[in-house]
C-alpha cells in the first residue's frame, strides 16, 4: 500500500511533465496528446524495471532497516519541499499550439528528476521490504508505469475542463499540500519499519 501511496503522491505532484499535460489541456490538445501520456508511463516502466531487478540484486536484507531509514528521513524532506512549493503557470500566446508525442513524453520523463524521486525509494527500499522479487517486479512495475500514464492526462484533464480560468497559485497550494500529507505518510511507514527493527534488537 506505501509503495502506491509514495508513487502517487510524487507522480501527481505539480512538476514538469504534469505541467506539459496541463498545458496540452488548456490549448485543447487532450485527445491528440494521447501518445504523451503513453510515454510519460513507459519511461516510468522501464526505469521501474531496470532499478528494480538492480535493487534486488544489489540490496542486503540486512541493510534494509537503515535504507529504510534514510529514505523515511529523505521522504520526510521531499514532503516538506512539495507542503511548502508555490507552483506558477506560465501561459505563452505567442507559442505555437501542438500536439504533444509518445517520444515527447517518453524523452522529458527519463530526463526529469522527479521520476528519479519516484523511482529509487521504491525499487531500493519498499519492494525489498516487501518481498517483492522475481516476476512480481515487473508486475508492479506495469501497474506503477500504468499509474504514470494517469498523471499528465489528469492535468490534460483539468486543463481541458477549467480552461484558462485556471489559477496557479490557489488550486496547486491546495494540490502541493495534500501531495505533501500524503508524503508525510509514506515516510511515518517507512520510519516505522526501522523502529520495529530496533524493538526487535
Amino acid at each position: 500500500m506505501d509503495i502506491f501511496l509514495y508513487a502517487f503522491s510524487v507522480m501527481y505532484s505539480p512538476g514538469p511533465v504534469n505541467l506539459m499535460g496541463l498545458n496540452a489541456g488548456l490549448t485543447g490538445k487532450l485527445r491528440r496528446s494521447s501518445g504523451f501520456y503513453l510515454g510519460v508511463g513507459c519511461a516510468m516502466l522501464l526505469m521501474f524495471v531496470l532499478f528494480g531487478y538492480t535493487g534486488e540484486a544489489i540490496v542486503s536484507q540486512a541493510a534494509l532497516p537503515y535504507i529504510a531509514l534514510i529514505g523515511g528521513a529523505y521522504t520526510l524532506y521531499l514532503a516538506y519541499q512539495v507542503f511548502t512549493a508555490r507552483t506558477v503557470v506560465e501561459e505563452d500566446s505567442t507559442a505555437p499550439i501542438k500536439a504533444l508525442t509518445f517520444w515527447n513524453g517518453l524523452v522529458i520523463q527519463l530526463l526529469n528528476p522527479k521520476g528519479i524521486v519516484a523511482v529509487l525509494p521504491i525499487t531500493s527500499v519498499m519492494l525489498p521490504a516487501a518481498h517483492i522479487t522475481g516476476a512480481s517486479i515487473f508486475g508492479v512495475s506495469a501497474l506503477l508505469g500504468l499509474g504514470a500514464v494517469g498523471a499528465p492526462w489528469v492535468y490534460a484533464l483539468l486543463g481541458a475542463l477549467l480552461g484558462r480560468r485556471i489559477s496557479g497559485a490557489a488550486a496547486f497550494t491546495w494540490f502541493n499540500r495534500c501531495m505533501g500529507l500524503a508524503l508525510a505518510t509514506c515516510a511515518g511507514f517507512m520510519l516505522h519499519g526501522f523502529y520495529l527493527h530496533l524493538s526487535a534488537t
